[in-house]
């Protein structure tokens, strides 16, 4: 196991393990793509064997560890019970990277504490990158300590972004919020294709800022706590803290942040 920190929890370090052990299979498949069974949920949206055995392995560990803690998992995994811990898992974000064969996707772990993200794992195990964070503790990538950028305008900003791909995910909006952040002379601008690698980068650093709309907790739970925990700030488009509920996400370091809410707000 990675070093992630000497005081890490239990909770954590389960959540590292799984994630581990399910990056070990999800590079299996990644390394044989021409013959990856793949199925589509929908438009434009696929899942593929390597989701659906990541997500086995990492939920049968989280339950066989926590039995009396709620569960949701992108491709239908679940655990309901009466319990105040909710996991997250989305085991492959990024497959349509992924099923290209683009080197950009991620194992997705958060748990949450009466709705509240308290802790959150990524993994890519193509990078063998893992972010890791818990509420109090500070974030880390592998054994080093990660922090957001300093950039406070967005003239210097690179922001990462999902762009829409089905009707009914706000087209018109995100358009109009591209077109807002375009007009003040963003820095850049980039759509990498894995909405919780795009949050733990923000974490690193590596980008400025980040939004999305209509994501679900599990790209989201993670990458909150991580980019929190790395002195970031997170919200939704009304500058609230419900982005679990609504799935509209801002990240950045609080000046940029405040910077890029002004640019969204009022755009709807």
């Amino acid at each position: 196991m990675m070093n992630i920190g000497k005081n890490s929890s239990p909770q954590l370090n389960t959540a590292i393990s799984a994630a581990l052990n399910a990056g070990k299979s999800v590079m299996k498949f990644y390394n044989r793509l021409d013959t990856l069974k793949i199925s589509s949920k929908g438009l434009h949206d696929f899942v593929s064997e390597a989701d659906q055995e990541a997500e086995s392995i990492v939920c049968d560990y989280l339950l066989k560890k926590y039995p009396k803690y709620n569960l949701t998992a992108e491709e239908g995994y679940s655990n309901i019970v009466d319990s105040e811990y909710h996991w997250y898992v989305d085991p492959l974000d990024g497959t349509t990277n992924f099923i290209h064969g683009i080197p950009q996707f991620a194992i997705s772990i958060g748990l949450c504490k009466k709705n509240i993200p308290c802790l959150g794992v990524i993994y890519d195990p193509f990078k063998n990158e893992l972010f890791a964070a818990e509420q109090g503790r500070g974030a880390l990538m592998n054994d080093k300590k990660i922090r957001v950028t300093s950039t406070n305008k967005i003239q210097s900003a690179l922001i990462g972004t999902g762009i829409p791909y089905r009707k009914k995910d706000s087209a018109n909006i995100y358009i109009k919020t591209l077109k807002s952040l375009m007009d003040n002379n963003c820095g850049g601008i980039r759509r990498l294709g894995s909405a919780a690698l795009d949050l733990a980068y923000v974490a690193c650093g590596r980008l400025d800022g980040f939004w999305e709309f209509n994501l679900k907790p599990w790209d989201i739970v993670a990458g909150s706590i991580i980019v929190q925990e790395a002195g970031g700030h997170i919200s939704n488009i009304d500058g609230d803290t419900n982005f679990l509920d609504s799935g509209n996400i801002i990240a950045a370091n609080l000046s940029l942040h405040s910077d890029i809410l002004k640019n969204i707000q009022g755009l709807k």
